[in-house]
């Protein structure tokens, strides 16, 4: 049986690919899509799942606009929005009115949002749906987080959440926080406390997955508007990340989540004690992984850690491919 799955996201080239993933493999079943500022502001990613819903084909998963920001205010104020890797638009790339993303004359998708939020979708899902099922988030855990305080008599309706975020090393945002979890530490403390079964897919995993040359020319080879559409995605994405990281290939952390989820041999994971720090002046969150159980803690989530790195492309290229349709010929 497929594993039901909501999207939890904030498009963002990595998370776009993760769309096209959950949507394209028949052992997924994408219920909806809820949207979260992070990369970019709410109003944006939310437009992006819809570009990439559009783009794609992918037509009745419902997609809702959540948090447009944390639980709580920023200690320094401000809002953190990774604008120098996902750009303006936070899908930066295309030219969405005109490219291989555009058709729908001023850029507006035809691909509706849901008159509901985030936090309402997430939860007619969960009480609607016949078996429990699993949240991936891949962005900040705000909405999750209002979903466990709102609801926490839904938890015995999700099986497991499977999440990228973290790292059982070094930050990308600090040196000790990745972006999605110092987003909201705190929401990010409560999804970690939660009692539901969590993954944790973080930077020590996801920098195993890159977008080498070969991977773009088997994109390219499919010839395709959407897989014309995904290397202008990764183009561009590997420029900002050369810039900003001095990366020559850039990591496409996200669909790390589905790709889990489609088979699980792809990535080896081990159970420790995750804690993510809230008050450190310089590692305010980060996510403390106990691989050595030093701590004495019990384990509290499954951690990712080594990567078939081509398997996870062969997915990728494949579910590009089936969601692409035929070549385009002369």
């Amino acid at each position: 049986m497929p594993v039901p799955v909501i999207l939890d996201c904030d498009p963002g080239h990595d998370d776009a690919f993760n769309i096209l993933l959950a949507a394209a493999h028949p052992s997924v079943d994408l219920l909806a899509i809820t949207t979260v500022a992070g990369n970019q502001s709410v109003d944006k990613t939310t437009l992006n799942a819809r570009r990439m819903c559009e783009a794609a084909g992918i037509r009745g998963v419902p997609i809702a606009a959540g948090a447009a920001g944390p639980l709580h205010a920023r200690p320094h104020g401000g809002q953190l929005i990774a604008e120098k890797i996902h750009g303006g638009s936070g899908l930066d790339g295309p030219s969405w009115e005109s490219g291989p993303g555009a058709g729908f004359g001023d850029g507006e998708p035809t691909v509706p949002q849901d008159p509901r939020d985030a936090l309402t979708l997430l939860r007619d899902t969960l009480i609607r749906h016949p078996a429990p099922v699993t949240l991936v988030p891949t962005g900040p855990l705000t909405n999750i987080a209002t979903l466990l305080l709102a609801h926490p008599r839904l938890t015995d309706r999700i099986e497991r959440i499977v999440l990228m975020g973290g790292s059982a090393e070094r930050g990308n945002t600090t040196p000790a926080a990745e972006f999605n979890i110092l987003c909201d530490p705190e929401a990010a403390d409560i999804v970690f406390g939660c009692g539901v079964p969590v993954t944790m897919f973080g930077l020590n995993a996801t920098h195993q997955v890159r977008a080498t040359p070969e991977v773009i020319a088997r994109l390219t080879a499919l010839g395709t508007p959407l897989s014309r559409l995904c290397v202008e995605l990764l183009t561009y994405f590997a420029s900002t990340y050369r810039e900003v990281y001095g990366f020559d290939t850039p990591p496409l952390h996200d669909p790390l989540t589905v790709a889990h989820l489609i088979d699980p041999s792809l990535v080896s994971l081990v159970r420790a004690a995750v804690r993510v720090e809230l008050t450190g002046t310089w590692t305010r969150g980060a996510t403390v992984v106990d691989l050595d159980g030093v701590t004495g803690l019990p384990p509290n989530a499954e951690v990712g850690m080594d990567v078939d790195a081509a398997g996870f492309w062969d997915l990728i290229v494949e579910a590009v491919r089936v969601l692409g349709g035929a070549p385009n010929t002369p």
